[in-house]
């Protein structure tokens, strides 16, 4: 059972008062609530209730005014476990956490960054608000941290989204008002999530909620300097301290020409505040909202958006010597290894067409063709993987291509009879007696691509991803 320490205690007291601090004592005791986001890139919402209910008994109900938005009724304890979720459609999210991509709006003619962007929850739902097209950069200073944010990218299935690992105050060195649109989801003290996450109150100190917002300053200064001007940059939090809101962005006001727009939240939610602790703040700070766990059954936030107004001054740009060649699939470096890509599955050339690739090593990487950033050396990671060059010079198909490209996909696959194979697939494991035409194929269950498997002589290999393979993955009738 969560509980909270006195110096939250009153903190909480002096902030809201006691009887909604009592509030929030009695809604953190309870098991948090779980709600899923719709990936709607892979499935739709009535689909997904109805194969959860059937394959697992999970029951879902849908959420007024947001969409995409489910709340698990029953099978809390299992819906992670579930081959919808390891495949990726859906994604574990808490309610209000769902907002700020949906604040920013993005569509696929914009550039957009997420500028903390793990574990991927906001990187994911921008890049299917944006039909997974366009530009996507998603930053993470935590090398821990990144692991998990490729994971959910592969998972969800984005094609439109590069990966950089550097500190966000630095990452205006190498884009100078660039982006049209840029969500600032910032590290912050987590008052707003203590149902979930009983840990806050081991660390938690208004000392180090007014460093978190020190370093919130400097990520939206960042932001600011890489925005175009009349570009938009949301501003959010999952804790409940001024210090970390208000009091940062009265600061960004003061100092940057920028403006606050107003915004209208899919749940109940409050005014920022315009004074505190006797400090008046800018009038416009009323336009931010703050969202209170108690009155939601979700986490608690702060959303602000700015609009960039006039140009900044931008620190030197990094001069960076381009090394990775982008090349299309006319190029003739690998031209001739997609030929067997073509032959194996049944793909129209015209479908690869549609993106850019990059080389590291044996390894092929694809992304959207109007991904529209020059320096690819940029990135930690460029894309999905589409493949490997063996030594015959052949293309091996990844199984996260072989889903990006399912609706193309024509000969070779294979559909699997039973769940005895089905857990020998997800397993890594062989399917012994399979007859094919080809020494790759894709592997297909209730309809949809899990992955690809080679052809051996003992049987048909599983090649589904190692990271999904070690998820606990419950497999029903």
């Amino acid at each position: 059972m969560n509980v909270v320490n006195n110096e939250i205690r009153e903190y909480l007291t002096s902030l809201y008062g006691k009887s909604s601090e009592k509030k929030y004592e009695e809604f953190i005791k309870k098991d948090p609530s779980i709600y899923l986001r719709v990936n709607l890139l892979k499935t739709n919402k009535l689909d997904l209730i109805n194969s959860l209910k059937k394959q697992y008994g999970v029951i879902c109900k849908e959420i007024e005014n947001i969409p995409n938005a489910l709340k698990v009724i029953e099978g809390k304890k299992i819906v992670g476990k579930t081959l919808q979720h390891v495949t990726g459609k859906f994604y574990i999210q808490g309610l209000s956490s769902m907002i700020p991509p949906l604040v920013l709006s993005p569509s696929s003619d914009d550039k957009v960054l997420d500028l903390c962007a793990a574990p991927g929850s906001k990187t994911t739902g921008l890049g299917e608000m944006m039909n997974n097209t366009g530009t996507l950069i998603a930053n993470e200073i935590q090398q821990s941290r990144i692991s998990m944010l490729v994971y959910n990218i592969d998972r969800i299935n984005l094609i439109n989204t590069a990966v950089t690992h550097n500190r966000g105050e630095w990452l205006s060195r190498y884009f100078t008002e660039y982006f049209d649109k840029i969500l600032v989801d910032a590290p912050c003290s987590g008052l707003g999530i203590i149902h979930k996450k009983s840990e806050v109150n081991d660390w938690w100190s208004l000392e180090r909620a007014k460093l978190l917002g020190e370093l919130q300053f400097k990520l939206l200064i960042s932001a600011i300097k890489m925005a175009k001007v009349g570009g938009e940059i949301v501003y959010s939090t999952c804790t409940l301290t001024p210090e970390e809101n208000e009091i940062v962005s009265n600061k960004i006001l003061e100092k940057y020409p920028v403006e606050v727009r107003k915004i209208k939240l899919p749940v109940k939610s409050h005014p920022g505040l315009t004074k505190y602790k006797g400090l008046n703040l800018q009038s416009s700070l009323s336009l931010a909202r703050r969202i209170l766990p108690w009155e939601n059954d979700s986490d608690g936030f702060f959303i602000i958006k700015f609009i960039k107004t006039d140009f900044t001054n931008s620190p030197n740009q990094v001069k960076t010597k381009i090394k990775s060649k982008v090349l299309n699939s006319d190029s003739q470096k690998l031209k001739l290894h997609l030929s067997n890509i073509y032959e194996d599955f049944g793909i129209n050339k015209e479908v690869l067409d549609n993106f850019k690739f990059t080389l590291s090593g044996n390894n092929i990487f694809f992304i959207n063709k109007y991904f529209d950033v020059e320096n690819f050396d940029l990135f930690h990671r460029f894309g999905i993987r589409f493949g490997k060059i063996d030594t015959s010079g052949k293309i091996i198909l990844h199984s996260q291509a072989a889903e990006i490209l399912e609706k193309y996909i024509t000969k070779n696959i294979y559909i699997l009879k039973n769940t005895i194979e089905l857990k020998t697939y997800i397993g890594g494991g062989t399917i012994k007696d399979v007859l094919m035409q080809s020494r790759q194929c894709v592997v297909k269950y209730n309809g949809y691509i899990l992955g690809t498997a080679a052809l051996t002589k003992n049987g048909l290999k599983s090649r589904f991803p190692r990271a999904k393979r070690t998820q606990n993955i419950l497999i029903k009738d």
